[in-house]
């Protein structure tokens, strides 16, 4: 297809190398710096809140948080529950 409104992505990084994670997420950012709208759907909260503008965080399947992923990245339940810290 050329030229997508929205690019949806489903879980990119599962199962790959790290290295390959790595490349992943900077095709996800560059994608994004050339103008491209998209929806990721990731459990590497850590490394989609890195990237993301907006996130929203789901627990068994029901949205429990929304916002900035720079202030989403800092929030005391999602370091605890997603991050490990």
């Amino acid at each position: 297809m050329s030229d997508p409104k929205i690019l949806l992505l489903d879980e990119p990084s599962l199962g790959l190398a790290p290295i390959v994670v790595d490349a992943v997420f900077d095709v996800i950012v560059q994608l994004n710096r050339q103008g491209h709208t998209l929806l990721l759907v990731e459990q590497n909260a850590y490394r989609s809140l890195e990237v993301a503008h907006y996130a929203y965080v789901l627990e068994t399947g029901k949205v429990t948080l929304e916002g900035d992923a720079s202030t989403l990245i800092d929030h005391p339940h999602v370091k605890k529950a997603y991050l490990g810290r």
